[in-house]
């Protein structure tokens, strides 16, 4: 097990979700400049298709931030993955974050795909955005609440794509450390070609727990 953290910053992207702190292009390039100063390892800039804003905001970070690499959000759809790129790309270390859901209820309720669908959709998204970098992350978004046999299945795919960097996030701030840590330890048990990806967590704080979740992910692994 590797002893280096590395830094994750999504403060200009989920952070941004917050009531009141929205920022214009200016804010988000004053922040991004902070960020850089305490040498976090990867700025997660913006969700570029979600607004011409948010694509400007990206791309500007991307030419103007040195040190840490710049990430760019993208569901796990040609015309986001290619938006994506376009804001990031003229960064020194680009790197391209797709995402798709992996638990039942959000594949019944919200994506109305079957496993085998959403399987293929990771497959292909993570291929396309290697297509464009080296430096590619995947999210099985609501992992905490998703079957452990198909999120196995899906972590393993994708990191069989080229898939550097896999998160599992607790998207809706379910989970507690104790459970926390055992699902990351049950996928690295389970996944053979884990060791080949860096293993990413990404905690919501509903219940006051994230940062409770983040450590207990560490100690598994």
């Amino acid at each position: 097990m590797s002893k280096r953290v590395i830094i994750f910053d999504t403060t200009l992207r989920d952070g941004e979700q917050s009531p009141g702190a929205s920022m214009n292009i200016e804010e988000k390039l004053e922040a991004a400049k902070q960020l850089a100063r305490l040498k976090v390892d990867v700025i997660e800039a913006g969700f570029p298709i979600s607004s011409p804003g948010d694509f400007e905001a990206v791309k500007l970070i991307a030419q103007k931030i040195k040190g840490p690499a710049i990430a760019g959000l993208a569901r796990a759809r040609d015309e986001d993955i290619d938006r994506a790129w376009e804001a990031v790309k003229e960064s020194a270390k680009p790197r391209i974050h797709t995402f798709i859901a992996t638990s039942d209820i959000h594949l019944e309720r919200k994506l109305r795909m079957t496993r085998e669908q959403v399987l293929d959709a990771a497959v292909k998204a993570v291929k396309r955005a290697k297509s464009y970098t080296e430096d590619v992350e995947f999210s099985a978004e609501d992992a905490t609440r998703s079957d452990i046999d198909f999120l196995c299945q899906v972590v393993e795919a994708v990191i069989d794509a080229g898939a550097t960097t896999v998160n599992i996030p607790d998207t809706v701030g379910y989970a507690i450390p104790s459970e926390f840590g055992a699902l990351i330890a049950e996928l690295f048990k389970r996944v053979p070609n884990i060791k080949k990806a860096t293993i990413s967590v990404h905690c919501h704080n509903d219940l006051g727990l994230a940062t409770a979740n983040s450590l207990a992910a560490v100690a598994a692994g």
